[in-house]
């Protein structure tokens, strides 16, 4: 068997050119098939990362983009009040609203978002320095906010910042904290932000009473989310008679969402994989004829002093054999770089989540593909060339 291996590796060796462009579209095939996978397991951490910082018993409602004029969805804060002591289930409601200001921090500036926010309650992410905002602060519409990291890094903030102020457009903040872990990334727009204040403070400073395109409610029963979400919706519908639709997002539902698209994507380059397996299939075969045709008398005299049918097989299908893992291995090879170099530079540093890359999936993906490629692709040249006639083989010319 080690004789038929250096005999094939010859070969190929003989034909280079012939043998990479043969086994290319194999490559192209294993490599996207290897590096979705992944990505998606890359993907599947970031989401789970940049989604630890959403309650599960919270959700957002916002007007539902597909309708004509989305400003007849827009909610004032009294509604969100009524909805709250309305709707079963519902402990907590504040206006989801954000704006965009020049903010400074000492001699450090940035234009950062600034979001409304509540207590403790609505968010999971663990406090870096300081503490979340009280009920009192709240009440009061106290001017202090709380920083993501990201905004703490944007502002060059170096040790604990607490207790110092910034200087948001032409009003201050005093910090009363600093979140370890930010919630920006790939999460929907409407919950990325920079630095929280109170939301009794965004709704005097900013919405100054004007309606807002959105909401976020906090639920007692985290098993009644889904029954809760609905009947927010219909209370909302009900109380604009008919004429505004509106929309929900909660962590399990986006990721969900995401999860479908994972999906998507998973099939269409398994679909372009089976493709690039069929042509480099077409491919092996094609170079096999090829190679049984040019080595017709090798064979005969091979048969001639008692080479057997098996071992011309044999030889023949270990070419294949070689061809098809080579091809794979390749792909395997820059399939895991690819994939695991995307995943580093951008979803790593999108949601400081390092996922495990599937080793053992990938091997298993590349080791099936040549196996395939090579029973159906490389079984007839080797059954064609272990079929001739010694003395027809012997006048081929």
């Amino acid at each position: 068997m080690l004789q038929y291996l250096l005999e094939a590796l010859g070969v190929l060796w003989a034909n280079k050119t012939r043998s990479f462009l043969t086994t290319l579209g194999l490559i192209i095939g294993v490599m996207a098939v290897i590096a979705i996978q992944i990505l998606g397991s890359g993907m599947a951490g970031a989401v789970t990362g940049v989604l630890g910082a959403i309650n599960d018993k919270s959700f957002s409602i916002f007007p539902n983009a597909r309708q004509a004029d989305f400003t007849r969805a827009a909610i004032s804060v009294a509604e969100i009040d009524r909805a709250t002591r309305t709707v079963p289930n519902l402990v907590a409601g504040i206006p989801l609203g954000s704006t965009t200001l020049e903010v400074r921090l000492g001699t450090a500036h940035a234009k950062l978002r600034l979001a409304a926010e509540s207590d403790r309650r609505f968010i999971t992410s663990p406090i870096r320095y300081g503490i979340g905002f009280t009920r009192e602060q709240i009440a009061a519409g106290a001017h202090v906010c709380i920083l993501l990291d990201t905004a703490a890094a944007k502002l060059q903030v170096d040790g604990d910042p607490v207790g110092r102020s910034i200087r948001a457009g032409d009003r201050r903040y005093t910090i009363v904290g600093v979140l370890a872990k930010s919630t920006s990334g790939i999460v929907p727009n409407v919950i990325q932000s920079d630095v929280l204040i109170p939301y009794t403070s965004y709704e005097r400073d900013y919405a100054r009473g004007r309606p807002v395109l959105g909401a976020r409610f906090l639920v007692g029963d985290a098993g009644r989310l889904i029954d809760t979400e609905n009947a927010t919706l219909a209370y909302f519908t009900a109380l604009k008679h008919g004429r505004a639709l509106y929309q929900t997002i909660d962590r399990k539902t986006f990721a969900s969402a995401v999860d479908g698209i994972f999906a998507g994507l998973t099939l269409i380059v398994a679909l372009i994989g089976a493709v690039s397996l069929v042509v480099a299939g077409i491919g092996i075969l094609n170079i096999m004829l090829v190679s049984v045709a040019e080595r017709t008398r090798e064979i005969g005299l091979r048969k001639a002093i008692g080479a057997t049918r098996f071992q011309v097989l044999a030889q023949f299908f270990i070419e294949a054999l070689l061809l098809s893992s080579i091809g794979c291995a390749m792909g395997l090879v820059l399939g895991l770089a690819i994939g695991a170099g995307v995943n580093e530079i951008a979803l790593v540093q999108i949601s400081g989540v390092v996922a495990p890359i599937p080793w053992l999936r990938s091997v298993l993906i590349a080791t099936s593909f040549a196996t395939i490629v090579t029973l159906v692709f490389g079984t007839y040249p080797a059954y064609r060339a272990a079929q001739l006639d010694p003395i027809e083989a012997l006048r081929y010319e």
